[in-house]
């Protein structure tokens, strides 16, 4: 697993129990992957219980970022109200949630986020100039209470409570994801992570998403990916990476399955305390699991402590 509990100090164990929102506003310029038009996109500060909400400056719409308002999971993570939508938020959300950042507007001129290099390494650095602030009111955690697992096919994903004697300190979001591709140069991978701000620059950050080569000609066929290009996707064909500089990490794949689950599993609206395991998961099934996790209240249960208590008790 990487980053053993102990990196996890009591100061900061404290600050997350805190909602935590951003210092400033931090703007950013960009491409919509599918669109493939300019987007311009900005940071801003919220308060105490705000949470993250898309603002549609085109259209005076705002969009709060939870599971329940999720309307396509087609190659990204789509949210909507009513006409109102907004495409390809996972890498963003994924930054936000490795941040541990619960309040936060962003204002978006368009439908798509932008897909910057096509990791979260970019909305991190942004988070980074920004600033993280504790807003010092307790943080809204939900801890896993019994299994919760959906299926599609030969894919899982799965949510389980940490197994007594090895329950960590809360919120603990552990993550294990194995994949699985006939391509030759994915094959089998897998990557573990425990989410906390340090592992999840360290580890995943930077993985960026990948398509096979003999799907992009159908991807546009459809109007998709029209931004899409070897700046901001690996793309693969058969044994070969075609990007000049080849990969950025041992299992990048696995690694950008991992982080797009970070992304999605954060539309709970809350800091979950558990185990996510999966194998070939997608945005469709990781939506599909955090309706799985609510729909019964026997899965889960609402904790919070001011904070500080945590740091006092260790």
């Amino acid at each position: 697993m990487n980053g053993p509990p102990g990196q996890i100090t009591p100061d900061t164990r404290s600050s997350l129990w805190a909602q935590r929102t951003i210092k400033s506003r931090i703007p950013c310029v960009g491409i919509g992957v599918h669109s493939g038009r300019r987007v311009s996109l900005t940071l801003l500060p919220a308060p105490t219980g705000h949470g993250v909400v898309f603002r549609r400056t085109d259209i005076g719409r705002d969009i709060p970022a939870t599971y329940n308002r999720v309307v396509d999971t087609k190659l990204c993570t789509t949210i909507g109200e009513s006409s109102a939508r907004m495409g390809t938020i996972e890498h963003l959300m994924a930054a936000l949630a490795g941040a541990g950042v619960d309040n936060v507007l962003i204002e978006v001129d368009g439908p798509e986020v932008p897909i910057m290099d096509g990791s979260a390494a970019p909305f991190s650095f942004l988070l980074e100039c920004a600033g993280v602030v504790s807003l010092e009111t307790p943080r809204k955690v939900i801890e896993i209470l019994r299994p919760v697992r959906v299926n599609e096919g030969q894919a899982f994903a799965e949510l389980r409570p940490f197994e007594d004697g090895t329950r960590a300190a809360i919120p603990t979001l552990d993550l294990e994801v194995s994949i699985d591709y006939a391509e030759a140069a994915i094959g089998w991978q897998t990557q573990t992570l425990r989410l906390t701000p340090e592992n999840f620059r360290a580890a995943v950050a930077s993985a960026r998403t990948f398509a096979l080569a003999g799907d992009i000609d159908h991807m546009r066929d459809l109007g998709l990916a029209k931004g899409g290009s070897l700046d901001n996707a690996i793309v693969v064909d058969g044994s070969k990476v075609l990007n000049p500089g080849g990969l950025r990490m041992k299992d990048e794949f696995a690694a950008h399955k991992l982080l797009d689950a970070v992304g999605d599993l954060a539309l709970a609206g809350a800091a979950l305390h558990g185990r996510f395991v999966a194998h070939r998961p997608g945005h469709s099934l990781n939506n599909k699991l955090l309706k799985a996790l609510f729909a019964r209240q026997a899965n889960w249960a609402e904790i919070t402590r001011v904070p500080g208590a945590e740091a006092a008790a260790a």
